[in-house]
């Protein structure tokens, strides 16, 4: 088993993108490990957003479980937003030890069709974001010699492969979200590198399969949590927890697939989808 109630007990964690979907799972699970979660996103009320999901309800759910948690509205595209996440978050508990970039703005189309701004918002997001928070935490985690940031990646940062194409179905358009997500594959691994020698542990991590997130059952990616193509909601927050309390020398630098974590630490007898499935190919950070 990868860890026990105490493995996060007075750790403080970032978990973005918190007000549904995976980042709630995510803080849900590691408040009830133990960890002070700041909750962030930019849904702070119920109503706020189309989508179900809030941060309010996010840390309801936590304190009313006998956790403890804090939300904090943000938008990630703003640097200011940014560091004014990580100074709440010291206000309130103290110097960052847990950084979850989860956060996500999934624009999909043709690159011929795409608008720029929509190009840049994901960019900001997804990239940008991840590299200034990552900078920010690690102004409390490098001089304790200690720290995990665990960015969250996607199936969408595995390429079609070089041609020739059939041109048979329609192009799934997620090449400007994938082309992101690689992105951050690469920012791991290169700040995993950076930081290993001084305690620090950097980690990526993709779904295996699609996870039924009100944002994928709108858009039609998933029909629900009984639908063959979708994992349980929780494997990617558990999967998250084994990143964040594994030895270093286990999951520094890697990119790696929900359901090959769980299996490999024993959390669940076998896997299906990417980093399982052998005939699924995977990122190539996965592999290297």
């Amino acid at each position: 088993m990868a860890s026990t109630q105490q493995d996060l007990q007075g750790k403080v964690a970032i978990v973005t993108g918190a007000s549904r979907g995976i980042g709630a799972d995510t803080a849900r699970l590691l408040a009830a490990r133990g960890a002070s979660v700041v909750c962030a996103a930019r849904t702070l009320s119920a109503g706020g957003h189309p989508l179900a999901g809030s941060l309010d309800e996010t840390v309801a759910d936590i304190v009313n479980a006998g956790g403890t948690a804090h939300p904090v509205a943000v938008n990630l595209a703003k640097d200011e937003d940014c560091a004014e996440l990580i100074s709440v978050a010291r206000e309130r508990y103290g110097p960052v030890d847990i950084l979850v970039n989860n956060a996500a703005v999934g624009f999909f189309g043709l690159v011929e069709s795409m608008p720029a701004s929509r190009w840049l918002l994901s960019w900001r997001v997804m990239c940008h974001a991840t590299f200034v928070l990552s900078q920010l935490a690690l102004q409390d985690m490098l001089p304790r010699t200690s720290g995990r940031i665990v960015n969250v990646t996607s199936e969408s940062a595995i390429g079609p492969g070089r041609g020739p194409y059939d041109g048979s179905g329609d192009p799934i358009g997620d090449t400007c979200y994938g082309a992101h997500k690689v992105s951050v594959e690469r920012f791991t691994q290169g700040l995993a590198e950076e930081v290993y020698a001084r305690g620090i542990g950097v980690a990526a991590l993709a779904p295996s399969q699609l996870v039924p997130t009100p944002g994928a059952v709108l858009n039609e990616l998933v029909q629900g949590a009984e639908d063959p193509r979708a994992e349980p909601a929780e494997y990617m927050a558990r999967a998250v927890e084994i990143l964040l309390t594994a030895p270093l020398k286990e999951i520094s630098g890697r990119v790696v697939y929900s359901q090959q974590l769980l299996a490999e630490y024993g959390l669940i007898d076998h896997g299906r989808g990417y980093g399982v499935d052998a005939e699924m190919p995977v990122s190539g950070f996965a592999t290297r």
